[in-house]
């Protein structure tokens, strides 16, 4: 099982990331110890770090620029724009001059001249899709993005957007329990576009059954378990685990060496996941 996969077709990182979000910074010490995750992430090998503009209000970008740029070489911190975060609410919000400013905005926070891969967070319905693709394209072409992602997109929308440009990744809700993406991942296979889930594991360690069972046999969590079947699902998966505790990033990282045999794999698909 290849551990790499090469974003756009020029950005190879390991098959294992790492999910921003949960690192905060509304005290002198949590900010630390979220800084201190962020390097210990880097230590461990990973190569691809997922944030967002709408992350604390871009916060998250900030603190990610603080605990680690100057960025190692190749690491990659990918960002979203396109949703709004106000109190619980999130809301799509995808119109051109929008975007632009989003985008301009994670710049800076993240102290970068170019976001090597920046994602639509989410299709606002109220916006034509060329125009919010159009948007990302134009970025592209000042140099200020290189590669542009979805996020929650139908097998429909990623079809239509990559008619107006290449797409480099979609971000999804995917997991061993909620499924209904599949003929999405199906489709990135075909087309070798990244396919990077999230909450990759959180349902499938809150309760026993096949994952618990299986996680035993190999003397391992239900979430390293989660995670593996992951990254044996396809080639084009790229997970994201997050979390905000220094022993969880390092038992979900030791995932990468779980292996799981096809008898595994059936016990979990069988005994789990939602399609509709």
């Amino acid at each position: 099982m290849t551990m790499s996969i090469t974003l756009g077709g020029d950005l190879p990182v390991h098959r294992l990331g790492f999910g921003a979000m949960r690192l905060r910074g509304r005290d002198a010490a949590e900010r630390a110890e979220s800084i201190r995750l962020a390097r210990r992430a880097v230590e461990l090998g990973v190569g691809f770090i997922d944030t967002a503009d709408a992350y604390d209000l871009g916060g998250n970008e900030e603190l990610l620029a603080e605990a680690l740029h100057p960025y190692p070489a190749g690491l990659v911190v990918a960002t979203k724009g396109g949703q709004c975060h106000p109190g619980d609410d999130w809301i799509p919000l995808g119109r051109p001059e929008y975007l632009r400013q989003q985008a301009e905005l994670s710049l800076r926070r993240l102290r970068i001249p170019q976001i090597e891969l920046y994602q639509l967070h989410r299709i606002d319905p109220a916006v034509p899709l060329a125009d919010q693709i159009g948007a990302l394209t134009r970025l592209r072409e000042e140099g200020k993005i290189r590669h542009i992602g979805l996020s929650e997109v139908s097998v429909a929308q990623l079809a239509e957007a990559e008619s107006i440009t290449p797409i480099a990744s979609v971000q999804n809700l995917y997991n061993l329990e909620q499924r209904r993406s599949e003929p999405v991942l199906e489709y990135c296979e075909r087309r070798g576009i990244a396919f990077i889930p999230w909450l990759p594991i959180k349902p499938s360690t809150t309760a026993g059954g096949a994952v618990a069972a299986v996680a035993a046999a190999h003397g391992a969590t239900p979430a390293q378990v989660a995670l593996a079947w992951l990254l044996r699902r396809s080639p084009v998966v790229l997970p994201i685990p997050g979390t905000s505790s220094r022993r969880h990033l390092e038992e979900n990282l030791a995932a990468r060496t779980l292996s799981l045999s096809d008898q595994d794999c059936a016990r979990l698909e069988s005994a789990t996941g939602n399609h509709d």
